[in-house]
C-alpha cells in the first residue's frame, strides 16, 4: 500500500477500477436480476468470447465483488453486495455535496477564475 493513501482509499479505488468496464457493469446487472448465474449464461448474455467473459469474471472475483462456487461441471456466480459498501458511501458523500453545493456548477471553486484577464 502506498503510504500516501489510507487502506479505505485504496479499497475504494480498487473497487471502482474493477467496475470500470461496460462488460463488468453488465455482468453485475445480470447478477442483480438473478440469485445466481452460471458462467455459460453470462457468456451467452454478453455475447463476448468465453475467454473474455472469464477475464471479466476473474477481475470481479479478485475485487471481491462476486463469488464463484464450483458446482461441477459449472461455476455459479453470485454478488457479494457488502464488497461495494465503501465505494457506495463515498459516492453518496459526493452526491450529498453536489446536492447542497452553493455554487451554480456544484464545485467548491468560484465561478470566475482568478487567472482570467478582466477588461
Amino acid at each position: 500500500m502506498n503510504k500516501l493513501f489510507n487502506e479505505q482509499d485504496e479499497s475504494i479505488a480498487e473497487t471502482a477500477k474493477a467496475l470500470a468496464h461496460p462488460a463488468r457493469v453488465k455482468i453485475i446487472r445480470l447478477l442483480l436480476s438473478k440469485t445466481s448465474c452460471v458462467g455459460g449464461e453470462i457468456t451467452a448474455e454478453l455475447g463476448l468470447a468465453q475467454s473474455t467473459v472469464s477475464e471479466h469474471l476473474r477481475i470481479l472475483k479478485v475485487a471481491g465483488i462476486i463469488v464463484g462456487e464450483i458446482e461441477h461441471p459449472r461455476v455459479c456466480y453470485t454478488l457479494k453486495p457488502s464488497s461495494v459498501n465503501a465505494l457506495a458511501s463515498f459516492l453518496e458523500q459526493i452526491n450529498i455535496k453536489a446536492s447542497t453545493a452553493q455554487t451554480d456548477d456544484g464545485l467548491c471553486c468560484p465561478l470566475e477564475s482568478p487567472f482570467e484577464q478582466k477588461d
